[in-house]
């Protein structure tokens, strides 16, 4: 992964095959994005369940995660933003996402104290999910690859701006 400065911005070197494989895996992916984000979240669930608690509309609820509607829709949010900033990375040679929606989510993300360990899981159930939705034949090891590295483009960014109010 090349990491190139540009003022605030951090540009990075995404391959076309890498590209390529995003973008094929993406066009099937968001037929079905919002029962597809809604297992991705679900999967981080089943890897490390007291995470849940960390969303406060989830916390002391009754509802269960697959029913509940925030959660859906909180989930749909997120699956979009990454699969499109990762979608968009060799285009624009950083991550897409809005500065103010950065910022925002350095915030919350600092605030509920994510780290690290977090952002492993979330990144190993957005790969399975990945892995279970494409088809077989599709899912190789470049892709993987490909996607991996989109999302850790994406995690640095939010990395970046996860610092304590001045």
């Amino acid at each position: 992964m090349a990491l190139v400065e540009d003022n605030n911005a951090v540009a990075v070197s995404f391959s076309e095959e890498q590209e390529a494989l995003v973008l094929k895996s993406w066009a099937i992916l968001k037929k079905d994005s919002a029962n597809i984000a809604l297992r991705f979240f679900l999967k981080i669930f089943e890897v490390a369940p007291s995470a849940s608690q960390m969303f406060s509309f989830l916390r002391n609820s009754d509802v269960p995660l697959e029913k509940n509607p925030k959660l859906k829709t909180h989930a749909m949010s997120v699956f979009v933003m990454t699969c499109e900033a990762a979608a968009q990375l060799r285009k624009a040679g950083k991550v897409t996402v809005r500065d103010t929606t950065l910022k925002r989510l350095g915030a919350t993300h600092l605030k509920y104290g994510v780290g690290d360990a977090h952002f492993e899981v979330v990144k190993f159930a957005l790969l399975d999910t990945i892995k279970e939705e494409v088809p077989a034949d599709m899912w190789s090891p470049a892709m993987k690859s490909a996607w991996s590295e989109a999302y850790d483009h994406l995690v640095a960014a939010i990395k970046q701006e996860m610092k304590p109010a001045e």
